[in-house]
């Protein structure tokens, strides 16, 4: 019998399943998913705090469970006992993703009324328009990058990876330079799943009022920009969005809505360094971009474990009974990497493979909004990348990339390079 991992949580004897321990480092996204494959479909995981959930790493029970809103509610507020009876403190790491009036907390017809006010702002035509914006802010930061001196390894995640996105988000959404970074700063805290609970606590009060500055100063400066037409946007019925629901959806898309570029930018960056043979054939067009880009969804999806979902009623689903008012992660991670899918090949970047299926982006009704602004800013940045530095190198090896500290996301702390290649040895 092979020994428990260290992360298996001790069990008491009433206990059917000992849960798994999540760890809040994300060191080893895709060994912990291995680990937890082998107890079936669904896992018993242990969040932060000693909070109970579930893990689905099956590709089938995930999208069943996406694709049905009515057993599986993403609303804390009405399906999650612990969160309605007060045992979920402002303090706990995750806090940000129950507490907020979002789009990805809510259902039916709430989600849909949210839904509907932003999807104008995300069509393919409205996308098509950016296109310059995505490639003047794509060469402005390539040609920032070429400033660096040339024997010095850079961090392309901070450099390039983050400020891609996160740029065109705060174009999107008309928020002012001096604002940025005070507002983006709780975006980042709200996906590290190692925070304590006096800076948990903090950044769900300072990110609301960051947040709530910045609709009282689009409202007294209004602009062409997605907050703008959202405090003046109203519904069939003729309500306007509440300041909460304003509030929420500002935290979600200016928050985690940047997070899955930055990271499909980074592991995309990781493969094709790693893989010239692969670069080579993509830069010859022997292997179109599109098909890296799915692949890399595929295989290193950016988002690891997505808060939540919570059972409104008892169910057996992939073989495990799960009641009412459990709490359930999908893991993206594990779902792209489905052996029962993908076969014995499902861990390996193959960007000729005839399936890439995944959901990265989703399904269902809470379907990605920007995923089409996410795939073009990818097919223009990334290219656009290799084209500027084609010697561009990793710095270390790519087994010591290190996580970015959170189940939450399938990232890397950093990404160092050298922008020409690793420099000559001195002397």
């Amino acid at each position: 019998m092979s020994p428990v991992p260290f992360s298996w949580r001790s069990c008491s004897v009433s206990e059917a399943v000992c849960p798994y321990v999540l760890d809040p480092q994300g060191a080893d996204t895709h060994g912990e998913t291995a680990r937890l494959r082998e107890q079936g479909p669904i896992a018993r995981v242990e969040l932060p705090d000693g909070v109970l959930a579930w893990s689905v790493h099956d590709y089938e029970v995930a999208k069943t469970i996406m694709g049905d809103q009515e057993l599986f509610s993403k609303n804390p507020r009405r399906n999650w006992p612990a969160y309605i009876n007060g045992e979920i403190s402002n303090g706990w790491p995750l806090i940000t993703w129950a507490a907020m009036d979002t789009m990805a907390t809510q259902d039916g017809g709430d989600h849909a009324r949210l839904r509907k006010l932003l999807l104008k702002a995300f069509t393919q035509r409205r996308v098509d328009d950016m296109r310059p914006k995505i490639e003047a802010t794509v060469k402005e930061l390539l040609d920032d990058l070429a400033a660096a001196p040339r024997d010095k390894a850079v961090d392309l995640k901070g450099r390039f990876h983050m400020e891609l996105p996160t740029r065109l988000m705060c174009d999107l959404f008309g928020v002012p330079e001096d604002r940025r970074a005070r507002v983006l700063e709780g975006g980042h805290k709200n996906i590290d799943t190692r925070i304590s609970a006096e800076v948990a606590s903090s950044n769900l009060e300072n990110w609301q009022v960051e947040i709530s500055n910045l609709v009282q100063y689009k409202r007294e400066h209004p602009g062409d920009d997605l907050t703008t037409g959202m405090i003046a946007a109203m519904d069939e019925d003729g309500s306007r969005l509440s300041d909460s629901e304003m509030i929420g959806t500002l935290h979600l898309l200016l928050g985690a809505g940047s997070e899955t570029l930055v990271n499909a930018l980074a592991h995309a960056s990781v493969a094709l360094m790693t893989d010239r043979s692969l670069l080579a054939k993509a830069k010859a067009g022997e292997i179109p971009w599109d098909d890296i880009f799915e692949e890399t969804l595929r295989v290193e999806s950016p988002v690891a474990h997505l808060p939540f979902r919570f059972v409104t009623r008892d169910v057996e689903i992939g073989g495990v009974k799960l009641a009412q008012g459990d709490v359930v992660l999908i893991d993206f991670a594990g779902v792209g990497r489905d052996p029962a899918v993908h076969g014995e090949t499902a861990d390996a970047f193959d960007a000729l493979r005839e399936d890439k299926t995944h959901l990265s982006f989703g399904h269902g009704v809470h379907y990605c909004l920007g995923a089409r602004l996410a795939r073009s800013a990818w097919m223009i940045g990334i290219p656009a990348l290799f084209d500027r530095f084609p010697d561009l190198e990793l710095a270390v090896d790519r087994g010591e990339l290190v996580g970015q500290g959170s189940f939450v996301v399938n990232g890397h702390a950093e990404v160092p390079v050298y922008l020409h290649g690793k420099p000559a040895l001195a002397g």
